[in-house]
C-alpha cells in the first residue's frame, strides 16, 4: 500500500513539475493581428488554450515581433494600457478578463474544455469577401507535383509614378506570413499551395487584396496606390517596430509627407528644416546655410542628391534649401553607423532621393506663395521611359522689409532659381537607365553696390543592372560644380569681379550580394577628379584700376575601394561590418613653398620652393576606414545598438564664420594642409511603448578629429597664396547624448528630441606660430551644448490639420573685446581667450494650418492651403553680436534676422 501511495505521490509531483516548468518560446511578426487569430497561433504551436469574452478583445490587435518570447512576455506587451489581466492554471488554460484576474483554483471537471473553433472567424470566409475580384493562377502544378509549397515572387509598384515602392508591407492572411519588399520593391513569400489571400500596403497608403491559386513557383506583380488614404481603412504601421529591429543606428529618415507638415519660412517647404528636429543636429542661427552634426563643422556633411555632391545646400544665404521638395522621394541622415559605400566627409550622410516620373499618365504639381512659385511636371515618354522636370522661383523683395529694421536692407534685392530634370528609361526587367540633372543660380545683394552669386550644377547618368536574382550592380558617371561671385562696383576706381569654382567628375560602381537572408555584402569601387581654382580677382569695368589676380589652380584624384557584410547571426544579434580604403594624390601643376623643418610654417621661414609639372605626383595620402555596428535584440520591444567608424575627409572649406558664407572657398589637402581624420564611437538603447504607438531611443557618442582647420587671429583667407601660414591644424573632440520620443500613429502625432553636446578644439601644431588659448581646448564656433526641439502635428480631420514647432539652443560661442589700453600712442582693444563667451539663447515658436482638398481619386486636380507664422513669438533671436566705436566708445549691437512674427500662406496643388 505505502508503495502504491509513493508512487502516486511521485507521478503527481512530475505532472506539477511539468505543469511549472512548460514555458515554449515564440518567434514570429505579429502585425495588424486581430487577437483571435493571434489566439490561433499561439494555440497552434503550443498546449495553451485560450477563454475570454469575444466582446472584450473585439477591436484588439497585436503589433509586435517576438523573439525566443515566452507567452507571459509576449501577453504583457499585448495587454499593456488595455485594462486586460490573464491567468495561467495548470493545465496551461489562459483566462482574459477585464479589471481583476479570474480565479484559477477549480476542482477537478469543474467544466470541460470545449473546442472555441465555432466561436472564431473562419479564415476561410474571408475569401468569400472578395469572390467579386478577379482570381491570379500563379505556377504550373506539373513544375514540382511532389511539393506542398511554392515560393511567390514579384515586384510591387507605385501605380502613381510606376516606380518600385521600398518597404511595402506583402502579407498572407490565414498564417500571416509576411515580408517587406526592399529598394527594388522586390518580395519573395513561401506559401502553401492552394488559393490565398494576399494583401499590400505601402506605409501610409491603401491596403489593398489580391486573390490568387498558387499551383507553383511564380511571379506575382502589383501595383497599389501610393500617396490617398481610404478613410475608414487601418493602416499598418511599422515604423516603430524598424526602429527596433533595424541594424542601423544613428540614422533618420524623414519623409517629404512629414516635412511638408513643418511649420515653414515664408511658407516654403523645406528638405533642410525637416532634419532639424532630429537629435544630434543644428544650426549656428537663422538664414543661415549648411547645418552641423555631432559637433562637425558645416563642411563634414557630404549631401548628396542621388549621387551628385551638392556643395551649397541653400538659397538666398541660407532662407530656403536648395532641394524643391516636389521632386525628392526621401531623405536619410547618416549620423553614426555610416554605411562602407559612403565616404569622404567626416561628420554625416545627408542622402536626399530624387523621384522619377509615372508612367501611366501626365501630371504635375506646384505651388504659388509670397515670396517663391514652384512647378513640375512628370509622366511616361511611350512605353519604357517616363521624365519629371520642376521648377522654382523667386518674384519679390518685399520679404527683406520683415528682417530685423537695424539692418538697413531698403536697397536689397534676392532672387533665386531652380530647375531639376530626372529621366528613367527600362531597357528590360535587368536594365535601368538614369539621368538626373539640377541647376541653381543665386544671385542677391544688401546694399546697392555689392552683389554676390552662386552657381550648384550637377549631372549623373546611372545604369543599374541585375546580373541574377543574388547580384545588382549600379553604375553611375557624373560630374559636380559650384561657384561663386562678388562684384563690387562703390567706386568705379575700385570696382571688382572676385571669383571661385570647384568641379570635380566622378565615377562610381556599386554592387549588392545577397549570398542568403542572413548575408548580404556590399562592396565597389569610387573615383574622384577634383579640378579647384582657390579664387581670383580682376577689375570690373573700363575705370577700375585693380589688378588682376589668380591663385594656382588645384587638381587632385581620390580613390576609395570598399567591401561590407550584414551579417545575421541569429534571430536576437546581428551585425554589419566592412571598411574603406582611399587614395589621395595632390597633383600638378603646383609651386610649393619650403619651409626651415622644425620651425613654424611663416614667411621668415621660408627657404626655397619646388615646382610640379602637370599631372606630376606633388603629394600622397592613403589610409583605412573601418566601420562596424551591432543590434541585440533584448525582448520583443527594446534592443541595443552599438558601433565605431572612422573616416577621412580631402577637401576643407576655409571660413571664418560660423555659417558658410559667399567668400568661403574650397581647398583641396596639400603638403601642409593635411586630410581630416576622425572616428566616432556610439551605443544606443531603443525601445517601443504603448502597444508600439511611441518610440522612445537614446544614443551616446564619442567623436575624435585631427588636422580640422582653425586661423590664427587676424588671419586673411581671400585669394590667399600661401593660405598654410594662416591656417591652424588643430585636433577636436565631441560627445553627447540624444533623446528621441516620437509618435507616428493618431490623431497627434510629432516628437520631441533633446541633445546635449560639446564641441571642443586645441591647437596641434608643434612648433606653432600661435597657441589659441595657450593650447588648451575651447569651444568650437557650434559648440551649443542644450537643444530641445518639440515638433506636434495634430489632425482635426482627414483635410485639416496643426502644426507646432518649438525649437530652443544654447547660444553659439563668440569672442569679446574685455579691456582696452593704451600702446605706442594708441588706443588698442583686449579681446577675452577665443570662444570665451555665448550670445543669448535663441528660442523660437512657429504654427501652421494645413487644408487639404477633396480626397475623391478622380479629380482634375487636388489642391491644398498652408498658412501659418514662423517666429509665433517674434523673439529677437541673435544671430551675431558685433561692436563700432561711436565718438571714442566701443559699442555692442546685437543683429537679429527674423525679429518679429511672418505670417505665411502658400496654395498648392497636384494633378
Amino acid at each position: 500500500m505505502k508503495k502504491i501511495l509513493l508512487l502516486i505521490l511521485v507521478v503527481f509531483f512530475f505532472a506539477d513539475l511539468k505543469a511549472q516548468t512548460y514555458n515554449p518560446k515564440f518567434t514570429g511578426m505579429y502585425l495588424g493581428m486581430p487577437f483571435e487569430r493571434f489566439v490561433e497561433r499561439i494555440e497552434a504551436e503550443s498546449t495553451y488554450k485560450f477563454f475570454f469574452k469575444k466582446e472584450d478583445v473585439e477591436n484588439l490587435q497585436v503589433n509586435l515581433q517576438a523573439n525566443d518570447s515566452d507567452v507571459r512576455m509576449i501577453l504583457n506587451q499585448v495587454f499593456s494600457e488595455t485594462g486586460l489581466t490573464y491567468s495561467i492554471d495548470l493545465s496551461n488554460r489562459i483566462w482574459i478578463s477585464k479589471g481583476q484576474k479570474i480565479q484559477i483554483d477549480f476542482p477537478k471537471d469543474y467544466f470541460l474544455v470545449q473546442d472555441r473553433q465555432d466561436n472564431l472567424a473562419n479564415p476561410g470566409d474571408s475569401l468569400g469577401a472578395f469572390d467579386k475580384n478577379k482570381r491570379f493562377v500563379i505556377g504550373k502544378s506539373a513544375d514540382d507535383p511532389q511539393s506542398k509549397t511554392a515560393v511567390l515572387s514579384g515586384v510591387v509598384t507605385s501605380i502613381e509614378s510606376g516606380k518600385p515602392m521600398n518597404g511595402a508591407i506583402v502579407l498572407e492572411k490565414v498564417d500571416y506570413n509576411q515580408v517587406s519588399t526592399d529598394q527594388n520593391g522586390k518580395y519573395q513569400l513561401t506559401l502553401p499551395k492552394g488559393r490565398h489571400t494576399i494583401w499590400v500596403q505601402n506605409i501610409g497608403g491603401f491596403q489593398e487584396q489580391r486573390q490568387i491559386d498558387l499551383k507553383g513557383d511564380g511571379v506575382f506583380n502589383m501595383s497599389i496606390e501610393e500617396t490617398i488614404l481610404s478613410l475608414d481603412e487601418v493602416v499598418v504601421s511599422s515604423g516603430a517596430l524598424s526602429s527596433v529591429n533595424k541594424l542601423d543606428m544613428g540614422v533618420q529618415s524623414i519623409s517629404i509627407a512629414e516635412v511638408k507638415r513643418l511649420p515653414a519660412v515664408l511658407g516654403e517647404v523645406d528638405v533642410l528644416k525637416g532634419i532639424l528636429i532630429m537629435p544630434g543636429v543644428n544650426t549656428v542661427g537663422e538664414a543661415t546655410s549648411g547645418f552641423n552634426v555631432r559637433g562637425g563643422a558645416a563642411d563634414q556633411n557630404l549631401i548628396l542628391y542621388g549621387n551628385s555632391t551638392i556643395f551649397n545646400p541653400t538659397h538666398a544665404f541660407g532662407f530656403f534649401s536648395a532641394f524643391n521638395a516636389d521632386l525628392v522621394n526621401g531623405v536619410e541622415l547618416y549620423k553614426g553607423s555610416i554605411p562602407v559605400n559612403y565616404g569622404g566627409r567626416l561628420s554625416s550622410v545627408l542622402q536626399v532621393d530624387p523621384k522619377f516620373g509615372r508612367k501611366e499618365k501626365i501630371g504635375g504639381s506646384g505651388g504659388i506663395g509670397i515670396l517663391t512659385s514652384r512647378l513640375s511636371l512628370d509622366g511616361p515618354i511611350g512605353e519604357k521611359t517616363t521624365f519629371m522636370i520642376g521648377g522654382r522661383t523667386t518674384y519679390s523683395d518685399w520679404a527683406l522689409n520683415l528682417l530685423d529694421e537695424e539692418a538697413d536692407l531698403n536697397d536689397s534685392k534676392i532672387t533665386f532659381y531652380d530647375i531639376n530634370a530626372n529621366i528613367q528609361h527600362t531597357i528590360n526587367e535587368q536594365n535601368t537607365l538614369e539621368l538626373t540633372a539640377y541647376l541653381s543660380q543665386d544671385d542677391f545683394r544688401f546694399d546697392p553696390d555689392t552683389t554676390y552669386s552662386y552657381q550648384n550644377v550637377n549631372l549623373a547618368l546611372g545604369w543599374k543592372h541585375f546580373f541574377n536574382d543574388a547580384l545588382e550592380g549600379r553604375f553611375t558617371l557624373g560630374s559636380d560644380s559650384y561657384e561663386f561671385g562678388i562684384i563690387g562696383v562703390e567706386n568705379p576706381l575700385n570696382s571688382f569681379d572676385f571669383g571661385f569654382n570647384v568641379y570635380q567628375l566622378f565615377l562610381k560602381a556599386d554592387f549588392e550580394y545577397r549570398k542568403s537572408e542572413k548575408h548580404i555584402f556590399n562592396f565597389g569601387v569610387h573615383g574622384i577628379q577634383y579640378q579647384l581654382n582657390p579664387g581670383r580677382n580682376s577689375p570690373f569695368g573700363t575705370e577700375s584700376i585693380v589688378l588682376e589676380k589668380e591663385l594656382d589652380e588645384e587638381n587632385a584624384r581620390e580613390v576609395s575601394v570598399f567591401f561590407g557584410d550584414e551579417f545575421t547571426v541569429s534571430e536576437k544579434l546581428s551585425v554589419s561590418y566592412g571598411g574603406r580604403y582611399m587614395f589621395y594624390q595632390l597633383l600638378g601643376p603646383m609651386t610649393v613653398n619650403q619651409y626651415v623643418e622644425g620651425a613654424p610654417i611663416t614667411d621668415s621661414n621660408v627657404i626655397g620652393e619646388v615646382t610640379f609639372v602637370d599631372g606630376e605626383n606633388v603629394k600622397t595620402y592613403h589610409g583605412p576606414e573601418f566601420r562596424v555596428s551591432a543590434r541585440y535584440t533584448l525582448d520583443n520591444r527594446s534592443s541595443v545598438k552599438a558601433g565605431f567608424n572612422t573616416m577621412r575627409q580631402n577637401i576643407h572649406l576655409l571660413s571664418n564664420t560660423s555659417s558658410i558664407a559667399p567668400t568661403d572657398s574650397w581647398k583641396l589637402s596639400d603638403t601642409y594642409i593635411r586630410p581630416q581624420t576622425g572616428g566616432q564611437a556610439s551605443v544606443g538603447y531603443y525601445r517601443n511603448l504603448a502597444q508600439n504607438k511611441l518610440e522612445f531611443s537614446t544614443e551616446v557618442y564619442y567623436r575624435y578629429m585631427a588636422n580640422l582647420l582653425d586661423y590664427r587671429s587676424g588671419a586673411n583667407i581671400i585669394l590667399n597664396e600661401n593660405i598654410e601660414q594662416d591656417v591652424l591644424n588643430s585636433d577636436g573632440k565631441a560627445y553627447g547624448v540624444e533623446l528621441l520620443l516620437r509618435k507616428s500613429t493618431g490623431l497627434l502625432q510629432g516628437s520631441i528630441a533633446y541633445t546635449y553636446s560639446r564641441s571642443l578644439m586645441r591647437t596641434s601644431d608643434d612648433p606653432s606660430i600661435e597657441k589659441i588659448n595657450n593650447g588648451d581646448f575651447y569651444s568650437s564656433n557650434f559648440d551649443q551644448p542644450h537643444h530641445l526641439v518639440v515638433n506636434a502635428n495634430y489632425e482635426l480631420s482627414k483635410r485639416v490639420n496643426t502644426s507646432l514647432n518649438v525649437n530652443y539652443s544654447t547660444g553659439r560661442p563668440i569672442t569679446l573685446p574685455i579691456s582696452k589700453f593704451e600702446y605706442a600712442g594708441s588706443e588698442r582693444v583686449y579681446f577675452s581667450d577665443r570662444n570665451a563667451y555665448r550670445i543669448p539663447d535663441y528660442f523660437r515658436v512657429d504654427f501652421s494650418i494645413n487644408l487639404e482638398g477633396s480626397h475623391k481619386i478622380k479629380k482634375l486636380a487636388h489642391s491644398s492651403w498652408s498658412l501659418g507664422v514662423y517666429n509665433l513669438l517674434g523673439r529677437s533671436n541673435p544671430y551675431s553680436v558685433y561692436y563700432t566705436p561711436v565718438e571714442g566708445q566701443l559699442r555692442g549691437y546685437q543683429l537679429s534676422i527674423f525679429a518679429q512674427p511672418i505670417p505665411f500662406i502658400t496654395y498648392n496643388f497636384r494633378f
